[in-house]
């Protein structure tokens, strides 16, 4: 099977997402979330209020903003900006008025600079990631020319993801998010894993056939594991769809997350890491 006949498309194929986010990301940004821009999460359980315009009433009467407000059950999520204890208490009063049997079940504020923090720890995480694993690849690989393209492929799928964040904000309103920063680490160890396998087996093949040229044996090696790759991703991918459709609404934006990378991850341990890789040896 000549997979790697269709390089040029792959890098068609890449080229395009990684332009549409870049487009998406310079047109439209993201959508933060207290996580990131700071505010305060309230989440309240209201046995007896049933329409979410009652509790966007109260906020409005009492001159505060909605950023967001998410249904539940019987309980309501949700955001705005950050109030004092003044000002909660009065909101806690009114709606009781509505609902007497109103109760707490969560009450978070996050300031900017813990925000901005969060950002800084996760670029770092990411950096350090990628730099352990461009060591350990071109080390156990005797050939840093895998830990390259592991690496790239890796940015390849996480820098895509953000884009489908970008245009998911704003045509759907996802936010940014801690969620969303563990679903990005998550995929960078997806991404690298079906790759590493993928590696292993051409550097297998090399040494039994060491005459093979670089190509023959990528697409050796890419035939005989992207079958057990992607039933491998399957499984997950069925998992993940049923957490979007029937998964609530805290966690649906994270699943759809993990579920953009393991998709991307699935991609590029092919269509990106190995096209790379022969692209470092023909250069070589």
């Amino acid at each position: 099977m000549n997979i790697m006949k269709f390089r040029p498309l792959f890098y068609l194929i890449s080229s395009l997402l990684i332009g549409l986010s870049i487009f998406s990301i310079a047109k439209w940004g993201f959508k933060t979330s207290i996580d990131f821009a700071g505010g305060t999460i309230w989440e309240i359980k209201t046995p007896n209020i049933t329409e979410q315009s009652k509790i966007e009433d109260v906020f409005k009467s009492n001159d505060l903003s909605i950023n967001s407000i998410n249904k539940t059950g019987d309980s309501f999520l949700i955001k705005f900006a950050n109030i004092d204890q003044e000002k909660k208490v009065a909101l806690t009063e009114a709606i009781k008025k509505i609902d007497n049997d109103t109760s707490d079940l969560r009450f978070e504020t996050l300031g900017p600079v813990l925000g901005k923090e969060l950002l800084q720890k996760t670029i770092v995480a990411i950096i350090l990631s990628c730099l352990a694993l461009f060591i350990f690849i071109g080390r156990r690989f005797n050939d840093f020319s895998f830990g390259i393209s592991a690496i790239l492929a890796m940015l390849h799928d996480s820098f895509i993801l953000i884009g489908c964040f970008s245009l998911l904000g704003h045509f759907f309103g996802a936010e940014l998010d801690s969620l969303f920063v563990t679903a990005l680490l998550t995929t960078l160890s997806a991404s690298v894993h079906d790759t590493v396998v993928t590696f292993d087996r051409i550097r297998e093949l090399k040494r039994q056939n060491f005459k093979l040229d670089w190509v023959n044996l990528a697409n050796q090696a890419v035939s005989e594991v992207i079958v057990r790759s992607i039933n491998n991703s399957m499984t997950i991918i069925f998992m993940l769809l049923s957490l979007v459709i029937l998964g609530g609404s805290t966690t649906r934006w994270f699943s759809v997350a993990l579920l953009i990378g393991v998709i991307c991850g699935t991609y590029s341990s092919t269509a990106v890491a190995i096209p790379l890789v022969l692209f470092w040896k023909r250069k070589k």
